[in-house]
């Protein structure tokens, strides 16, 4: 996921900033791809699994038949 999907989805740059205790939104607008330290925290804020935000580094469990 773009930085910029999630902050249309956790209701913008500030509310993501402080939900994770940053210090300025202008630290998340610096962000190129989501920073995979902030996955689980993003996850337990906003309901946005890790999966989704970094794909390239998390993957779903699949359930076993």
């Amino acid at each position: 996921m773009e930085p910029k999907e999630l902050f249309r989805r956790a209701g913008g740059c500030s509310a993501v900033a402080a939900k994770l205790g940053l210090r300025s939104h202008s630290t998340v607008l610096g962000w190129k791809t989501i920073p995979p330290h902030h996955c689980p925290a993003i996850e337990r804020e906003f309901g946005i699994p890790r999966e989704e935000l970094r794909p390239d580094l998390f993957r779903r469990e699949e359930a076993q038949p």
